[in-house]
C-alpha cells in the first residue's frame, strides 16, 4: 500500500511499511500418504474467467472453486489443521513478532555499471574520449581469450525476487486485513509481496519492549534526581531547629 509512520506513547515514531492481506482460499491439500511430502496450496486475488486458458477453467471447476490469480504451494507439518474451500487471512500471523518479506525488487532498466555497481567510471580529464561512464577492460590476454560469466557489466537492473529476514511487526489490524512492518521492503506500490515466519530464531526484543522500558528508567531516573533535590532542605531544618535553643 505505501508507507507511513506509527507513533508509540512515549511520542518516538517509526517508518513503518503498509501491506494489505489478500486472504488465501485453500484449493488442495497435499499428504505425504498420497504425495511423498505435505503441503497446502492457496489461491488468492480474484481473476476473471475471460482471462483464464481452458486448462485452468478445468483446473478450477474441478475444485469447485471460484478463479484466482495467484496460485501459491506452501510446505505445512500438520495437514490436518487444514479443509479444502476454507480462508486463511492474517489471523495466522497473530501472535507472531518477526516476519520474512519476498518480493520483486523496483525495475531500473537498462543500467551502466557506475548506477549498478558503484564503478568510479574512467578520468574526467584528457585522454578520454567520450567514455567517462563506460567500465573499462573486462577480458584478459590472449589466454584465456574471453570475458567469463558473470562479470560485473552494464545491463538490466531490479526486477529481481530478493528476501528480507527478521522484519519485526509493528502493528496488525485484522479487521480491515493490514499489517504495518517495520522499514521497507522490496518492490514498489501494488507489488504482490510474499510473508512468512521468520526461519530462524530472533532473540532480540521488540522496539515496542524497548520504549517501554526506556520510557519506565527515565520516570525512575527523574524520581530519583527529585529526591535528592529535597534531601538537603530536610538537612537544613533540622539544624535551625538546632540552633533555635541555644539561642534563647
Amino acid at each position: 500500500m505505501g508507507m507511513t509512520r506509527e507513533f508509540f506513547n512515549s511520542g518516538i515514531s517509526i517508518p513503518v511499511t503498509v501491506i494489505k492481506i489478500e486472504k488465501g482460499r485453500i484449493i488442495d491439500i497435499y499428504t505425504k500418504e498420497k504425495n511423498g511430502y505435505s503441503a497446502v496450496k492457496l489461491g488468492f486475488i480474484k481473476q476473471k474467467n475471460s482471462k483464464l486458458t481452458k486448462q485452468m477453467k478445468g483446473f478450477f471447476a474441478k475444485k469447485n472453486t471460484e478463479p484466482k490469480k495467484i496460485i501459491k504451494e506452501y510446505r505445512v507439518e500438520k495437514v490436518e489443521d487444514f479443509k479444502t474451500g476454507s480462508e486463511i487471512g492474517l489471523e495466522i500471523l497473530k501472535d507472531v513478532k518477526f516476519i520474512d518479506v519476498r518480493s520483486k525488487t523496483i525495475g531500473k532498466g537498462f543500467a551502466g555499471v557506475m548506477k549498478k555497481y558503484n564503478f568510479g567510471g574512467l578520468r574526467a580529464s584528457h585522454g578520454v574520449s567520450v567514455s567517462h561512464r563506460s567500465h573499462g577492460s573486462t577480458g584478459q590476454n590472449q589466454d584465456p581469450g574471453k570475458v567469463f560469466k558473470g562479470k560485473k557489466m552494464a545491463g538490466h537492473m531490479g526486477s529481481k525476487f530478493r528476501t528480507l529476514l527478521n522484519l519485526e511487526i509493528i502493528k496488525s489490524d485484522i479487521e480491515n486485513g493490514l499489517i504495518y512492518i517495520k522499514g521497507s521492503i522490496p518492490g514498489s506500490k501494488n507489488t504482490t509481496v510474499f510473508l512468512r515466519k521468520s526461519k530462524k530464531i530472533v532473540n532480540r526484543k521488540t522496539s515496542k519492549d524497548k520504549f517501554t522500558q526506556a520510557s519506565e528508567a527515565s520516570k525512575t531516573a527523574g524520581k530519583k534526581v527529585s529526591q535528592k533535590k529535597e534531601t538537603p532542605k530536610k538537612e537544613e531544618n533540622k539544624q535551625a531547629k538546632k540552633e533555635e535553643p541555644k539561642k534563647k
